[in-house]
């Protein structure tokens, strides 16, 4: 379905049950998004089997309502057929567009149904113009954008190129960047990348002086800012919520069309909407760019009892009839001897059914005003007589049985081509079977570092990363000492893209042509300015099908996703040297809002300080380029653990805080395949994740 939305923003809604996509439609959504019981980001939402996805798809249609597919998580080559599968299942029925994060399925799609739709999920961390411009450019049709940007951020890739544009007006915000959180995953094996995130980081989680829920955001309300994001040009404002029941759904439309219509949103809308669910009120603070404690909530007692049952009796009000979007015109003919003829035309659809031949009136022939009030009959379906046209010959007459009849089933026909889809399939070819990648040589290291004060030994390492910003006098001193140099870009630039350029082109002038990168969009920047580029952990590579993807892309080698397991990274084919982590304090969060502000402050802190979770366990927060990274506590060691790697040309040594000889002895204890002693991780290579 195709919806003109030139000067007409959309108003997406979540929906993760049927009964939502109801509210949704009825309220005046403009399109749904939806997940499937499998590769959705939200599993644990009631989500749609094939059957539902039918109804679902047909019920919007029907009403001129687009639906969003989500198959928005990570895919295993195992699990590659399998999600194609519920893609092509849905492109059938009729999906209007899918949200994928998965590059490697995103590739896939395109293959099997040419003419798919794709949006880039939320789950990509697209906050530049440089990133929307690259998936533009590699056929996605819509950005949605990262939630922490702001009004300007968002402008300035509205203005970058001609894709959509998706921006989140209302829900729930994570603590951590989309697609860059593995907290979950780590803490208890449920990845957030894979859909089953528990949710962890609203649990207890303390700083200096904070209120002991130091990773809980309120919830984000921008609607009031719905007609600014018309006007600069946003395509979609989208509400957060799948896993939230009708009855929010319903509020949230409801305030989010208001204020489309009258460029205000209306108090009583969003106090309804704070009833049905907050987290101690709503904050605008990325759009505003006002960072800062105001932005922390919780859910309390007082938000849960705020739901009362007559505001939810209220809303469910709001929804409970049918709503009659299409105009239909009649027109019916009696004649002598002839069958009984109803013809219903709506927009460019004609359907006609004909009856029994009229009879002769005995008493009372039909008259025209009788048979024009049982053909505008038509409650409870999305059908509204506009007109009836009535052509009946001298003293004829047909049950109102029959016109009833006729009119249900001229209506079932007309609802029947109005929904019908048909989608061009092409069957996957060439996709399996996948042939492992094995390494010539040795293992080879390559080592990350906070500053360019490097201990001579990790010149055993083909390549050491330095920050971008770091001084381009050590880099230069690097070089001279005869360390390979490349440089990291920070996975999150918001707003720095000019900054990171000049940066870039500083290091090129002392000899640096290698850049690390960690987010699509720092893929695209340094590709555009000519340098050669490795790919990070943060890409989230998770199949054969991704590597291979990037490899076209440009990239000269990658790390792999920290989510894979050792048996999985060895079954990986693709001919791209990859690597995986193989030592640090995994960034398990980045945020643009640094936990010390609900505390505190960042005053102090010099850019490193602590976090603790209510079993007394401490995280390492570290800050840089306006965003902090929580580091897990106990290092990944997996010293005598290298030769499980068969299918890895590197590894990768990830020096956060420590000390510059601590840096020495532990790449000391990987060249001995020491073993490990106190405590320590060994990641999710040897359990996975769900």
């Amino acid at each position: 379905m195709v919806i003109d939305l030139k000067n007409n923003i959309e108003i997406l809604a979540p929906c993760g049950s049927y009964e939502s996509v109801e509210a949704a439609v009825r309220q005046g959504a403009d399109a749904v998004y939806i997940g499937a019981l499998q590769f959705s980001a939200r599993a644990y939402a009631s989500n749609f089997d094939e059957s539902d996805l039918k109804k679902t798809i047909e019920y919007c249609h029907l009403h001129k309502t687009a639906v969003h597919m989500a198959v928005n998580t990570l895919v295993s080559d195992e699990e590659l057929l399998q999600a194609l599968g519920v893609v092509k299942k849905a492109y059938e029925l009729g999906a209007d567009a899918f949200i994928v994060q998965d590059l490697g399925l995103a590739y896939h799609i395109k293959r099997i149904c040419p003419q798919a739709v794709l949006h880039a999920s939320t789950q990509m961390g697209v906050h530049t113009p440089q990133a929307a411009r690259l998936l533009y450019s590699m056929g996605f049709d819509r950005v949605v954008l990262a939630r922490e940007m702001s009004k300007d951020e968002i402008e300035a890739v509205v203005r970058s190129c001609d894709v959509e544009t998706e921006v989140f007006v209302h829900g729930a915000l994570c603590m951590c960047m989309s697609g860059q959180c593995y907290l979950s995953a780590m803490l208890g094996g449920r990845s957030g990348n894979r859909g089953r995130c528990a949710q962890p980081c609203r649990l207890p989680f303390s700083v200096v002086g904070g209120t002991g829920h130091d990773l809980s955001l309120k919830d984000n309300c921008i609607i009031d800012k719905i007609s600014e994001l018309a006007e600069m040009g946003v395509t979609s404002a989208k509400i957060e919520g799948r896993m939230k029941r009708p009855e929010y759904v319903a509020a949230a439309v409801a305030a989010c069309k208001k204020a489309k219509s009258t460029g205000n949103a209306d108090k009583s809308d969003l106090d309804r909407l704070r009833a049905v669910f907050s987290r101690s009120g709503f904050t605008d603070g990325y759009y505003n760019g006002k960072l800062g404690k105001e932005m922390f909530g919780t859910r309390s007692k007082e938000d849960v009892v705020s739901a009362t049952n007559k505001v939810l009796s209220e809303l469910r009000m709001m929804y409970k009839d049918e709503i009659q979007s299409r105009l239909v015109d009649m027109k019916l003919t009696l004649r002598e001897n002839v069958p009984t003829e109803l013809t219903a035309v709506c927009g460019d659809i004609s359907v006609t059914v004909k009856g029994e031949v009229p009879q002769t009136a005995r008493t009372v022939a039909l008259s025209e005003e009788k048979a024009a009030a049982q053909l505008s009959k038509t409650g409870g379906t999305a059908f509204r007589v506009q007109s009836v046209s009535i052509n009946i010959g001298d003293n004829l007459t047909v049950p109102i049985s029959q016109l009833n009849a006729m009119r249900r089933e001229v209506l079932d026909k007309l609802e029947r081509q109005i929904t019908t889809a048909e989608k061009k399939i092409t069957n996957p070819t060439n996709i399996f079977p996948v042939l492992p990648h094995r390494r010539e040589g040795k293992l080879k290291y390559r080592a990350h570092f906070r500053n360019c004060d490097i201990p001579d030994i990790f010149q055993k390492c083909e390549m050491v990363y330095v920050p971008l910003f770091s001084s381009v006098e050590g880099i230069d001193s690097l070089i001279e000492d005869g360390f390979t140099v490349a440089v990291e870009i920070p996975r999150a630039i918001f707003g720095l893209e000019e900054k990171v350029a000049e940066a870039l082109e500083k290091v090129r002038q002392v000899g640096v042509l290698d850049v690390y990168c960690g987010n699509i969009g720092t893929v695209a920047l340094a590709k555009k300015l000519g340098f050669t580029v490795h790919g990070g952990f943060a890409l989230n590579i998770f199949n054969t099908s991704a590597v291979n993807f990037y490899e076209e892309l440009g990239l000269c080698d990658t790390e792999l996703s920290c989510e894979l397991t050792a048996n999985q990274i060895n079954a990986m084919g693709g001919s791209m040297e990859r690597g995986f982590v193989g030592y640090g304090h995994l960034p398990l969060m980045i945020t643009r809002n640094c936990p010390n502000k609900n505390g505190k402050g960042c005053s102090d802190c010099k850019g490193k300080s602590v976090i603790t979770d209510r079993r007394g366990k401490t995280f390492t927060l570290m800050c840089s380029s306006g965003c902090t990274e929580l580091l897990n506590g106990n290092a990944l060691v997996l010293s005598d653990k290298q030769g499980a790697f068969k299918g890895a040309d590197f590894m990768s040594f990830r020096f956060t805080y420590e000390s510059k000889e601590e840096c020495e002895n532990i790449f000391k204890d990987y060249l001995n395949r020491k073993k490990p002693t106190g405590e320590y991780t060994g990641g999710l290579y040897f359990r996975g994740v769900e």
